[in-house]
């Protein structure tokens, strides 16, 4: 078989183990690492001492540790303890917490950059703490993390082919099957790699249509 026979031929099973395994393991991992980034973040922003404390040290473990070593120690660590989880809700967790401690800083940077003045506005009329946070803060501080959330999930896209190191069928694996039976590695992996352009350039055109609405929304 011709390389452009084999890039005709391993193209659509590609794209499809990505349509099918990334995207869906990046959006539920990206959307229960959010929930946990928010709890971090705001954990980190307590005045306890304690609170902010655990917080930090979360923080400082995950980005202080490489992806592929919090996936092997889910994986391959916890059954030793007699903990065994299956490969995909394995990744799951493992990217969910590494978007967490990433993703924390991001809010909480963005939670601060608001205007103390809008913390004193709200308590003036009468607003609790806890609704301040979820009607008047948060809704700002949302704008200000789009970017630096966005390209969070762009690089969880690609990070995600380290699931395959652990069975979970997604792009890259299905690339690694194909690159197996062929022999042909640099057309396989040169057409994975393709895949995973495509799909982060159509994920930056989005980013950046969010960015133009919530900009008109402000102005407007």
């Amino acid at each position: 078989m011709s390389p452009w026979e084999l890039f005709l031929a391993s193209i659509g099973p590609i794209a499809l183990g990505g349509l099918i395994g990334t995207i869906p393991l990046a959006l539920s991992s990206f959307a229960l690492g959010l929930v946990i980034a928010l709890g971090v973040a705001l954990m980190r922003i307590s005045t306890r001492s304690v609170v902010s404390g655990i917080a930090r040290v979360y923080i400082s473990i995950i980005r202080g540790t490489p992806l592929l070593v919090q996936l092997f120690v889910i994986f391959y660590g916890l059954p030793s303890i007699g903990v065994t989880i299956d490969p995909w809700p394995c990744a799951i967790i493992a990217f969910s917490l590494n978007v967490g401690g990433y993703a924390a800083e991001v809010i909480r940077a963005a939670i601060i950059s608001v205007p103390q003045g809008q913390w004193e506005a709200a308590y003036t009329v009468g607003m609790g703490r806890t609704r301040t946070l979820t009607r008047v803060i948060l809704p700002q501080a949302a704008r200000v993390s789009v970017p630096p959330l966005s390209n969070t999930f762009i690089s969880l896209v690609k990070d995600t082919s380290l699931a395959s190191l652990i069975l979970v069928t997604e792009l890259f694996k299905v690339s690694q099957q194909i690159a197996a039976s062929t022999y042909q590695f640099m057309v396989v992996y040169l057409t994975a790699a393709l895949v995973y352009w495509v799909f982060c350039l159509v994920l930056s055109t989005g980013q950046s249509f969010l960015e133009r609405r919530l900009d008109s929304r402000v102005a407007n």
